[in-house]
């Protein structure tokens, strides 16, 4: 299994203004984020628009993205599902395209019970053999995956870690008392990554490496080599993009300064709708001090 570990962007989707997948524009960011040695790429998850994508586009996403990156860096695809037989069925073709990994959020919108969510981890690892990363994001999902879940979770041998996006310090503390040193822990949560990464997660799965991707992979490097110094220093000049990445919902932003920086058209899927002009001024002003400079203007 290749490491996973550092700064692992959560690709966006381009998208042609046709709405469909931008083939070419998926080229040329997998190509920017290895030249610019991000550690690895996530697929077709939250912020890769993964709720409007159709299974077929959804595997044709991911035998690209695996295809384009030839095992230079790891590769985990978005494969979680309310359907506990579809997020299985979602992993196999990521394991049959080839992934590194797959990354499967806790089922969304039906609010299953701590049983409940061990049971559907449970179905999908004892079906499919391929490394599997959990998701907690309970702001997305209306439930929480608690530590003592992921505890029992952690003792199946192909689940091997997990990314969870509550940003709260306590509960980092609570995973790593519950798990087992070898156990994966990211971050998905940018503003607060850094002081994870300070305090044992091994990485952190980002919307902000979407865009500053070298300063990302810098920050990661420093806070994983216990550079606090450094890793301080840089994380201060992304603070502002980490807090207005999320100044609307995920990956509104995101694509928006993707598209200010000429790497993508602004093309969302409903029903997500581009960036309200009110917060542009926010967003220019994060991409001003990232030193990040605009190539379109938009709005």
């Amino acid at each position: 299994m290749m490491k996973i570990t550092g700064s692992i962007v959560a690709l966006v989707t381009p998208m042609q203004q046709s709405g469909e997948i931008d083939f070419k524009r998926v080229e040329e960011l997998v190509e920017w984020h290895i030249a610019s040695g991000t550690h690895g790429i996530v697929v077709a998850g939250s912020t890769g628009e993964s709720a409007t994508l159709s299974h077929d586009e959804q595997q044709q996403l991911i035998q690209f993205v695996v295809k384009q990156v030839a095992k230079r860096i790891p590769v985990i695809a978005g494969t979680g599902s309310c359907s506990t037989s579809i997020a299985c069925e979602l992993a196999q073709q990521a394991k049959n395209a080839g992934a590194d990994g797959c990354l499967i959020v806790t089922p969304y919108y039906n609010k299953p019970t701590q049983q409940g969510l061990y049971e559907h981890y449970r179905y999908i690892t004892e079906r499919v053999d391929l490394p599997i990363i959990l998701y907690n994001v309970p702001g997305r999902t209306g439930c929480d995956l608690l530590p003592e879940t992921v505890e029992r979770l952690a003792q199946f041998k192909n689940i091997i870690g997990i990314k969870d996006a509550t940003g709260k310090i306590d509960r980092l503390g609570q995973l790593l008392k519950h798990t087992p040193r070898s156990f994966l822990i990211l971050s998905g949560d940018d503003p607060t990554a850094l002081e994870w990464m300070l305090n044992g997660a091994k990485g952190v799965i980002s919307i902000t490496t979407n865009v500053v991707p070298d300063a990302m992979r810098m920050l990661c490097d420093a806070a994983l080599a216990h550079k606090h110094t450094d890793a301080n220093h840089i994380n201060q000049k992304l603070a502002s993009l980490h807090e207005r990445l999320c100044i609307e919902s995920n990956p509104i932003p995101v694509k928006w300064v993707l598209a200010a920086l000429g790497k993508i058209e602004l093309v969302l899927r409903l029903p997500l709708v581009p960036l309200d002009k009110r917060y542009h001024p926010a967003l220019k002003e994060a991409m001003q001090i990232a030193e990040l400079e605009s190539t379109v203007s938009i709005g």
